[in-house]
């Protein structure tokens, strides 16, 4: 550095110790308003300059984060748009305009050489980055804080709409949004279903696969924005026409299954403020992955369900008493009336008149149906296997005990 350029530098009293407040404080800070209003006194007073003021362009309007030295109104924000545009130093009068990070801008009255704000410029600039990482880092942590909240919320639900209708509600609220809807994607019929229906009341919504941009999102596996203005023709009225809704921003991605399978979409509409941003799309994409992970367990298990419970009645049909003598009526009316009671009853009768029919008939009969039914001939069990058999045993418990085993009345429990 030459001796005229170590002159100028001068200008400012404590250079190093400016600087090492904005290193120190830019990793303390997530917030930018709060950050400048901390620094901005120092600045000022190292910089002997008259007034120093920090302003952000929120379009049509500009921001005053922080300032010092100067009143609010008299800051001239229209030499930072300047500044904006150019990308460079733009004066005027006692003022200097420099821009920061994008949409940032430093006002700066007093006279400091282009050398001086030059550095000054680098070091804000540094130190406003700084603060904007730390505050996507954070906005980061705590999205996959609430992600982490949802999803274990999500893991005790195993009804699937009951689950859309959680999966809606939390997009609405991470994302700070209006409403939300999960589409479902019936490729046969090339159709997708809106869960929930929102605007339409114990109706479905239904619409081509291949319309709008839930339509494109499906086809193309890829996320898709919408922010109003131009792009704002992509947006298929006909949905908002049918449910009485005017969509302005919305934002869309895929459900992936784990397994690679496109499940559907994830769509949400219009952001409380502004336009759904990048980070909004990041948290989406990961609410939506764990969306489909849920969506598939939850549809999996209820269809095990519905499998089991038609395995239930098919065994059901498979036990009934048959027969029409006041006899066999009698014995299926007292079936019928001990069914749904806990007493242990005794079944007599001689070999092959069906007893172990009789047990099953009241099994099924009862609200024990869905759990296990367990016939043990403990006539075929020798007096050393008869406690294992029935209570189990741990493994260890003797000499060919390799492994813990349940007995009948474990594996038998909730049903009979």
């Amino acid at each position: 550095m030459s001796p005229h350029q170590k002159e100028k530098l001068a200008e400012i009293d404590d250079w190093q110790g400016l600087m090492q407040l904005l290193l120190t404080k830019s990793r303390e800070s997530e917030q930018v308003p709060s950050f400048f209003e901390f620094v901005l006194p120092e600045a000022q007073a190292a910089l002997s300059c008259q007034a120093i003021a920090i302003v952000q362009s929120t379009p049509p309007d500009w921001v005053i984060l922080a300032h010092e030295g100067v009143p609010s109104k008299h800051v001239p924000t229209t030499l930072a748009a300047e500044a904006i545009d150019r990308e460079a130093l733009v004066r005027e009068e006692q003022w200097a305009a420099l821009p920061l990070a994008t949409g940032y801008a430093v006002l700066i009255e007093g006279e400091l050489s282009d050398l001086c704000l030059g550095r000054l410029q680098a070091a804000l600039t540094a130190a406003l980055e700084a603060v904007l990482q730390q505050r996507r880092r954070q906005r980061r942590i705590r999205r996959l804080e609430k992600i982490l909240e949802i999803t274990h919320a999500w893991s005790q639900t195993n009804c699937t709409e009951s689950l859309l209708q959680a999966m809606a509600e939390a997009a609405t609220e991470l994302l700070a949004a209006d409403r939300a809807s999960i589409f479902l994607w019936d490729k046969p019929n090339k159709t997708l279903v809106a869960r929930p229906a929102l605007g339409l009341k114990d109706e479905d919504l239904r619409i081509p696969d291949n319309t709008g941009i839930v339509g494109q999102v499906i086809q193309d596996c890829e996320p898709r924005r919408v922010g109003g203005g131009m792009d704002a023709d992509q947006i298929a009225r006909s949905v908002d026409l049918e449910t009485g809704y005017h969509t302005e921003t919305l934002i869309c991605v895929p459900l992936i299954s784990p397994t690679g399978k496109c499940l559907g979409a994830f769509e949400v509409l219009n952001k409380h403020e502004g336009r759904f941003t990048n980070e909004d799309e990041h948290g989406l994409v990961e609410l939506a992955a764990h969306a489909a992970v849920a969506l598939e367990n939850t549809q999996q298990l209820e269809e095990l369900v519905s499998k089991h419970q038609m395995l239930v009645e098919e065994a059901a049909e498979g036990v009934q008493l048959i027969g029409e003598s006041p006899a066999i009526e009698a014995v299926r009316s007292t079936t019928r009336r001990i069914a749904d009671t806990d007493l242990a009853i005794l079944i007599l009768g001689e070999n092959g008149t069906g007893k172990e029919v009789v047990a099953r008939s009241i099994h099924y009969l009862s609200s024990r149906r869905a759990q296990p039914f367990i016939a043990v001939n403990c006539a075929a069990l020798s007096e050393s296997l008869l406690e294992s058999e029935l209570f189990g045993h741990e493994k260890g418990a003797f000499t060919d005990a390799h492994q813990a085993r349940a007995g009948k009345f474990e594996l038998a429990s909730g049903g009979t």
